[in-house]
């Protein structure tokens, strides 16, 4: 005697329904950096002198500290918090490098790993007060906003920084061989690549991912939620002192104003590069991406004579517009995901005496 029972119907991943071109192709990422082609594109061959040599030099050279700070706070919004005291901690740095070089007579590289501390210090002070003590991210970020730049007021007062080695400040404006690259590329691409790698291809960098969906869930999970939380905050403290280290070298000046503003622009673009807000989604190249987009539109607007106010007007209404997209996929996502399952459902046969045929 044979039974035969109805197989129940197989479950299917939505993340794995898409053909693998579409899973690679079809992402916000892909979609950033044909933007950043396109607009380059256009601005090479319509925006007179953006075809000159120095032009890429230029642009990367004042995208450098926003591509490295960009870098840990990609991996500090994923989780779902954010830090908005990076641009202090790039002024402390370039304020204690400067200090020490200028006034103690220290070299550069000594008083680089010194402000190199000072950056992990500060950032351990974000991590400790939101992983262990509990306190809201934008809150403690903003307190530390001020406390940084106020410390550097304390140094310095009212005077600026300057007069560095000159070899130095060589070297910090060099190009690459006899390219249009500057020198601090390399750094940034090595950086680029290890936090990708430990991104994407660590259990560290997925412990992230499950922290931004849900932190207790990833706590349960096995995920040391609170100590994750204070290494990224450590890496962004250290890549902000490394940032500022460059801008005092590059500039040959630091003073208590220096990098004022750039945590927005750092934001922005890490928004703009497909980061949720809210956490759990989001990857290093489309952030990427949209900081060299920014640096491409801010570069052609101003060889248009644009001013600064409208460039700023022009990259908030790109922020805006990259939130509401965001909102917008991700709805329409959870609506397909509904719409899956309500077929699925449907479709089930209903196993019971009807649905079994016995044959002697």
């Amino acid at each position: 005697m044979t039974t035969q029972t109805a197989a129940p119907p197989s479950t299917t991943y939505v993340a794995n329904a898409r053909p693998l071109w579409q899973r690679l192709l079809l992402t916000r990422s892909t979609a950033m950096v044909v933007l950043l082609v396109v607009a380059y594109a256009y601005a090479y061959n319509q925006v007179e002198f953006f075809d000159g040599k120095l032009t890429i030099y230029f642009l990367l050279m004042d995208m450098a500290p926003i591509l490295l700070m960009a870098l840990p706070m990609t991996l500090v919004i994923i989780t779902g918090e954010i830090d908005l005291s990076v641009a202090s901690t790039l002024g402390l740095s370039a304020v204690v490098t400067g200090l020490l070089v200028h006034d103690h007579g220290w070299s550069v590289p000594a008083a680089a790993l010194l402000a190199l501390a000072v950056g992990a210090l500060a950032g351990a002070l974000n991590g400790f007060l939101v992983a262990y003590v509990g306190l809201p991210s934008l809150a403690v970020t903003i307190g530390t906003l001020a406390l940084y730049r106020g410390i550097a007021v304390g140094l310095i007062g009212t005077k600026a920084i300057s007069g560095l080695p000159q070899s130095w400040r060589d070297l910090a404006n060099r190009h690459i061989g006899a390219s249009s690259y500057p020198m601090i590329v390399v750094p940034i691409v090595v950086l680029a690549v290890l936090f990708a790698v430990l991104l994407h291809f660590t259990p560290f960098g997925r412990g992230i991912y499950e922290i931004g969906l849900n932190a207790e869930t990833a706590h349960f999970s096995g995920v040391d939620v609170r100590r994750s939380k204070l290494l990224l905050y450590v890496l962004s403290g250290v890549v902000s002192a490394f940032a500022g280290v460059f801008y005092l070298l590059r500039f040959d000046s630091a003073n208590t104003d220096t990098g004022t503003g750039l945590e927005l622009q750092v934001i922005a673009a890490v928004l703009l590069g497909g980061v949720s807000i809210f956490g759990g989604r989001g990857d290093l190249l489309g952030v990427l991406a949209g900081v060299l987009l920014i640096g491409v539109l801010s570069s052609a607007l101003r060889l248009q004579q644009t001013g600064s106010d409208v460039i700023e007007i022009v990259i908030g209404v790109l922020l805006v517009l990259s939130v509401i997209s965001t909102q917008l996929l991700e709805r329409l996502r959870a609506l397909r995901v509904r719409t899956r399952r309500t077929e699925r459902s449907a479709s089930a046969p209903v196993v019971g005496d009807e649905s079994r045929k016995v044959k002697s």
